[in-house]
């Protein structure tokens, strides 16, 4: 069976939020750790889950951040994402995008904690990833859009005065209505100056012109979900030409209200037009799927079988920052998974 194929066929995930991947098994833990707004009851929890619209998602997003309010909590996420990454999707390399913005808080430093100790906890939990799971994580640290210039000049701060060992690109997540890219040109440059990947989120909730000044402003190497620029001919020329893979997130497009169903998603638009696509989970316990299932729905969209999945997941691979020998230990993986 197909399902049973995609279940165990080995994985890359380069869409994919730290703190949005927290399960409802983590996010009970924590809640029982700091009582408050979210509730540690698995049933009411999936209530909680239930997004409106794309805001009201953002807005249950910090809810569950607000609960990671110490080292000890990062790397407890960190470490059991991790678990569940590579035990349950067969996931065996992870770009995690991270926002240590909102757990450093450098405005509100009583309630934040220092960047060196959000740090230790990151790389703690993604060495023992490593030894533990054989998984390979790596880190995107993103401006969260929201929060404006003084969250992309901490963020900017954090990746370079404080790099993690793991750190290989640099985002810009939150919502884009309202928050111009350009403004973020120079934290940009100097992420790229100092050779991080520039991967912002660019066409979920707006069109395509945010794409184009992603690509143009601040040089995007990958584009994160870029939904909108199915309606730009010239768009999608433009991305084939250059192999700048689309990470594209189904589910996610249709919970948020970027698409109205997966009927509609315009996935099978980017195949037919040469562009390269990625196919990840972003937020998936909130948006109630898996790697595992987005991969079924590409199946799905695309008509494809066990061949056209492992060529699926080397493009991912492919897209990937990943070191050379991880690249080509992925790819033999995958091309020697049984069918």
């Amino acid at each position: 069976m197909l399902k049973d194929y995609i279940a165990g066929l080995p994985k890359a995930e380069l869409h994919v939020h730290h703190v949005g991947s927290a399960s409802p098994r983590i996010v009970s833990e924590l809640a029982e750790r700091h009582p408050g707004t979210v509730p540690s009851d698995p049933d009411r929890l999936r209530e909680f889950f239930a997004f409106r619209d794309f805001a009201h998602f953002i807005e249950v997003y910090l809810a569950v951040v607000d609960l990671v309010r110490t080292p000890e909590d990062v790397r407890y996420l960190t470490y059991e994402i991790g678990r569940e990454l590579a035990q349950g999707q067969a996931v065996r390399y992870a770009e995690l995008t991270c926002t240590p913005y909102t757990s450093v808080l450098p405005d509100d430093p009583e309630r934040g904690m220092p960047i060196e100790a959000y740090t230790e906890a990151i790389e703690d939990a993604r060495l023992a990833a490593r030894r533990d799971f054989g998984l390979e994580l790596r880190w995107i640290y993103d401006i969260p859009g929201e929060s404006g210039i003084p969250a992309a000049d901490a963020t900017l701060r954090f990746a370079l005065d404080h790099r993690p060992e793991g750190l290989v690109a640099f985002g810009l997540g939150g919502p884009e209505i309202g928050v111009p890219r350009d403004q973020f040109i120079p934290h940009f440059k100097a992420a790229r100056a100092a050779g991080l990947h520039s991967v912002p989120h660019a066409g979920e909730t707006t069109g395509p012109e945010t794409i184009w000044t992603s690509l143009r402003d601040l040089g995007a190497e990958r584009i994160g979900h870029g939904t909108s620029a199915a309606a730009d001919p010239e768009l999608l020329a433009y991305l084939a030409e250059h192999r700048i893979p689309l990470e594209v997130c189904p589910s996610s497009n249709v919970a948020t209200r970027a698409v109205g169903s997966l009927a509609e998603h315009p996935l099978p638009r980017f195949v037919e037009a040469g562009v390269v696509v990625t196919i990840n989970s972003d937020d998936p316990p909130m948006f109630g799927t898996t790697l595992n299932r987005e991969y079924e729905i590409a199946a799905d969209l695309l008509g494809l079988d066990e061949s056209g999945l492992a060529e699926l997941a080397t493009a991912a691979v492919d897209a990937s920052f990943a070191p050379d020998e991880v690249t080509a230990r992925l790819r033999g993986e995958i091309a020697a998974h049984p069918a």
